[in-house]
């Protein structure tokens, strides 16, 4: 290759040109760069919800547990957390909602499924063939979750054995080695989820839609009557009206065993379900999730707190 060193080796015009198309080159990857940079960053603040309402906020759920931190989409969050609030409401240890978690995220991605391989259904892909119910109740995940569970308790020493062994116990799956790369995430989900890692899951969600609702029946608007319905099904735990709050606000008290740990699961599964149920706030250990500061996760109450042991969770009115 011939290297040029001064104007005198090539007519200053092709000079002048090679010159410009190298200017043009140089800005064409400078604004390259800024393109792209500034791709990766929108994406970032898109997934974040924090680019001052310019672009739609991606909703998503962050759990972390002893450093580590896992992601989901919101209906699988609300899956998940079902899958623990049936363990904490059964007395099950930690284990058994890892477990699950795991086994769901494998069957499923945790989402309730309509449909899957043969007669399949639902979080855990439970056939009716098989015994495990009739198609409505393994599509309900209460009951998908307590038939996983009631098998599972069943083998001994579960809580000792590695957890794609004691999944596929339950499952007798075509891939019995599949469960085990679910369990980092798994583990973090229920470490969360069953109270144990508090304070430790948050929600970026868009605003609620919908029009104003009235209250009803006891006094609830159509959103608290729904969270109450799937609390009682899932935690085991009645909701209580919270006066003066046009009937969009629920109290629970947690159980009496371990309460601040239980208080801490149950306002868990309220926030994990946030998206489902209209969900703004939940409040807890003088601890307050808020929807529209999702980002922020959970800060200290400005206000005065619930009652020692308490959840109160406040939905769009």
């Amino acid at each position: 290759m011939t290297l040029f060193t001064s104007t005198t080796d090539r007519p200053p015009a092709v000079v002048r040109r090679r010159r410009r198309r190298g200017a043009g080159r140089g800005v064409s990857a400078l604004a390259t760069l800024f393109l792209v940079g500034g791709g990766v960053a929108a994406g970032w603040f898109w997934w974040h919800g924090s680019l001052g309402g310019v672009l739609p906020v991606q909703p998503h759920c962050t759990a972390t547990a002893s450093g580590t931190t896992v992601e989901l989409e919101p209906e699988q969050a609300a899956n998940a957390a079902t899958i623990a609030a049936v363990a904490v409401r059964r007395g099950l240890p930690g284990r058994a909602a890892t477990i699950g978690i795991a086994t769901a995220l494998q069957e499923s991605k945790l989402v309730n499924l309509d449909g899957g391989d043969r007669d399949s259904i639902g979080l855990f892909q439970q056939r009716p063939s098989q015994g495990w119910g009739t198609a409505a109740q393994v599509h309900d995940p209460v009951y998908a979750t307590n038939a996983f569970y009631d098998v599972l308790v069943t083998i001994e020493g579960y809580e000792s054995l590695p957890i794609t062994t004691a999944a596929q116990r339950v499952q007798r799956s075509a891939f019995p080695s599949a469960y085990a790369e679910h369990e980092p995430a798994a583990r973090v989900w229920s470490s969360v989820l069953t109270g144990y890692s508090p304070a430790a899951l948050s929600c970026v969600l868009q605003d609620v839609g919908g029009a104003r609702q009235a209250p009803g029946p006891g006094g609830l608007t159509p959103r608290a009557r729904a969270l109450a319905s799937a609390a009682s099904a899932a935690t085991g735990r009645s909701a209580f009206l919270v006066p003066g709050t046009a009937g969009s606000a629920l109290r629970f008290v947690p159980t009496a065993r371990e309460p601040v740990r239980t208080a801490w699961a149950l306002a868990q599964w309220a926030v994990a379900g946030a998206d489902t149920y209209g969900v703004t706030a939940v409040e807890v250990d003088g601890r307050q999730w808020r929807r529209d500061h999702g980002e922020d996760g959970w800060t200290a109450m400005r206000t005065a707190a619930p009652a020692a042991g308490s959840v109160v969770v406040r939905l769009a009115p």
